[in-house]
């Protein structure tokens, strides 16, 4: 997907600093390094990873979370409006930026050093168990093979006894979000995978 018009600004400026990936995430552009989601482009303004070392800054300058809004209701997102300060500040834009890499990764290798497929969000004992059984065997191996991949493993054990919605749920994991967060846009996506 391009990027185009304000969004144009961001990109060249993250492009300088790091290498990185673009794919849709909650009706907009996630940008990735790695694996790892670090900013959210949104209606030409850049939301970056809210926690660790970012947190002081964005309350300081009073930034404003992203809110996800589905049909039926809004969702806050760790995400924080930081156009304004690529306007003032450079400088700080860039270690926002920075700071939202890391704490991607941060996160991220949390995730990995879970030791239980239950400890992931949307997950469960009995979702586990399903996993275990067709060959997911760990946190690693899941987040490797993917939303999709899984999908297609335990709906290859279980034949026609699964529902979509376990797809939704395991994209979620992957995501760290829970699965009604996800856009039909992002569904499809997913669907066309299958």
């Amino acid at each position: 997907m391009d990027v185009k018009g304000r969004h144009c600004k961001y990109c060249i400026c993250i492009e300088k600093m790091t290498s990185y990936t673009k794919r849709s995430m909650f009706g907009g552009i996630g940008l990735f390094h790695g694996h790892a989601m670090f900013a959210l482009i949104f209606e030409g303004i850049i939301y970056v990873k809210g926690g660790g070392k970012n947190c002081e800054v964005l309350k300081r300058y009073h930034c404003k979370p992203f809110q996800h809004v589905k049909k039926r209701s809004v969702a806050t997102i760790n995400y924080f409006d930081i156009s304004a300060l690529y306007e003032q500040d450079q400088a700080l834009f860039k270690q926002l930026i920075t700071n939202g890499i890391d704490t991607s990764f941060e996160e991220r290798a949390c995730r990995h050093s879970l030791k239980r497929l239950r400890d992931l969000p949307n997950m469960q004992l009995r979702l586990e168990r399903m996993l275990k059984k067709s060959g997911v065997k760990d946190v690693s191996m899941f987040e490797d093979l993917g939303a999709v991949g899984v999908f297609k493993k335990v709906k290859k054990t279980y034949q026609e006894d699964i529902d979509i919605t376990l797809l939704w749920k395991f994209a979620g994991a992957i995501l760290g979000c829970h699965w009604s967060l996800i856009r039909e846009e992002e569904k499809s996506a997913l669907l066309q995978q299958i």
